[in-house]
């Protein structure tokens, strides 16, 4: 199931990066991830459960001027919430205050994601389509190296989970 999560998801960034303008001047970037989870789901004992935890995950994806576009794979376990899952999304951001001349900037942005998630509870797993947006802002330490943070929300369309929030910190190797 991971292996078909993450094949699905690394296809659907290769190939919207492929088709983009001028791919060759694009920055690529590498990256990790860690940030608060908090998902709103049915567990064995309790219907609609708020649960949170620490999630982490990895980023790879490409940017050109105001626009990015990552795959970003990453986890989540509970078990004082008895809830865990592993989700691989694409997100499209849309990048504001760009300027050229500046790298060490301040770059709000506003996006979308879709992808694949895996939830478990006990007896309860469920997979499926997963889709929301988010906002942030990254921060270019240095030429090399930047800072994302970003709030995402995500919806399901399984049975028994209803929504996902992530706040995240991103660290991210730009070459």
């Amino acid at each position: 199931m991971i292996k078909q999560l993450t094949a699905t998801c690394l296809a659907l960034t290769l190939s919207s990066s492929v088709y983009a303008k001028d791919f060759s001047i694009s920055e690529r970037i590498l990256g990790l991830e860690v940030g608060g989870g908090f998902i709103q789901a049915d567990t064995n004992m309790e219907r609609d459960h708020d649960g949170s935890d620490i999630e982490y995950g990895i980023r790879l994806g490409a940017q050109m001027d105001e626009w990015r576009t990552l795959f970003i794979l990453s986890y989540f376990d509970s078990s004082d919430d008895d809830q865990n899952y592993e989700k691989g999304v694409v997100t499209f951001d849309y990048m504001f205050m760009v300027d050229d001349q500046n790298p060490k900037q301040f770059q709000p942005y506003i996006g979308l994601n879709v992808g694949y998630m895996n939830y478990e509870s006990t007896y309860i797993d469920e997979s499926g389509l997963l889709y929301g947006g988010q906002l942030g802002f990254t921060y270019r330490a240095t030429e090399k190296f930047g800072l994302d943070v970003s709030y995402r929300y995500s919806l399901t369309d399984f049975d028994r989970t209803d929504h996902i929030q992530s706040i995240m910190v991103g660290f991210d190797y730009i070459y």
